[in-house]
């Protein structure tokens, strides 16, 4: 049980995340196909000089960070050193991106001028979600601190036969016998 303190944290975290994404994508698209067709009059848009900007990094945060939770589930999944690297790089480029969408909708909120519901909805999503990619980013590197964690990047357990010699088997319905790395 002490070695899932992290999944069991990082997990929901990252589910949480996964549907905030997904919802930030749905509206982002939306806004930025009313913006392109110019209209910009409808009542539950609206806009400024900013929003053209936080549209492209929000969308664009938004299909970054859907794929870093694909990444991420799979290294829930495994929870193994190998995974966590691929899983840790998604993400803070996942993060890195959403703080870019947090900063353009920070300066549009600061611009002012009417903003229609769709897009102040927007706004708040790529807000939360700058702060959950953050927590989620560091469950996801807990493991150097701790190995109660989860796996760490000092770990050297690839595999279950580390150290021994021998080479990793496929875990199978039978016990083969390792065979001696040459």
């Amino acid at each position: 049980m002490a070695q899932t303190v992290g999944r069991n944290i990082a997990a929901p975290l990252l589910f949480l995340n996964l549907i905030m994404y997904l919802i930030v994508v749905g509206f982002a698209s939306w806004c930025m196909n009313r913006f392109i067709n110019g209209q910009t009059n409808h009542p539950s848009f609206g806009g400024n000089g900013a929003t053209m900007f936080f549209l492209t990094f929000a969308l664009l945060a938004g299909v970054v960070g859907v794929a870093s939770k694909i990444v991420g589930g799979n290294h829930i999944r495994a929870w193994r050193n190998d995974s966590l690297a691929a899983a840790a790089a998604s993400a803070l480029v996942a993060w890195a991106i959403t703080a870019l969408a947090f900063g353009v909708a920070c300066k549009e909120i600061n611009i002012g001028g009417y903003r229609g519901w769709r897009l102040r909805v927007l706004e708040a999503f790529v807000i939360i979600l700058a702060f959950t990619q953050l927590l989620y980013l560091l469950m996801l590197h807990a493991g150097m601190f701790s190995s109660k964690y989860g796996p760490g990047y000092r770990d050297t357990d690839y595999g279950g036969a580390a150290g021994t010699g021998m080479d990793p088997m496929h875990k199978t319905g039978t016990n083969p016998v390792a065979r001696p790395v040459v």
